[in-house]
């Protein structure tokens, strides 16, 4: 009689359970920008979502003053978050917009802490 093979069962990957520090939120939201993020508004939008979950999205609702399914939707796939929205969500994480010229190098980091040392800060 053949063997039945076991089953196996995987989870379902959820990026928000990687997004444990500053750190990891600054990187993930820096390489989604890297990766198409400031070409396409939705998958910003997602990768928002998925700090918004990492960091409570029910704390956000309340810091925003923006319903958790307001946020939820704004924040999908099929979301169209205003730059008012965004910039209120990015605030209440305690993220900052940045903007520098199209092609120009990222600040190098170093550690885990993500500053740069002096003699960087002059170069």
């Amino acid at each position: 009689m053949p063997r039945r093979k076991a089953r196996e069962t995987f989870s379902r990957y959820d990026t928000a359970e990687g997004l444990n520090t500053e750190e990891d939120i600054a990187r993930y939201l820096e390489a989604v920008l890297d990766e198409g993020g400031s070409d396409d508004p939705a998958f910003l939008a997602v990768a928002l979502g998925n700090v918004a979950r990492a960091r409570n999205m029910s704390q956000l609702a309340r810091d925003t003053g923006i319903s958790r399914e307001g946020l939820y939707k704004a924040l999908s796939g099929d979301g169209n978050p205003s730059l008012a929205t965004v910039m209120k969500i990015a605030r209440a994480l305690g993220l900052q917009l940045t903007f520098r010229p199209a092609g120009q190098a990222r600040a190098p980091r170093t550690g885990r802490g993500g500053s740069r040392s002096a003699a960087a800060m002059r170069a």
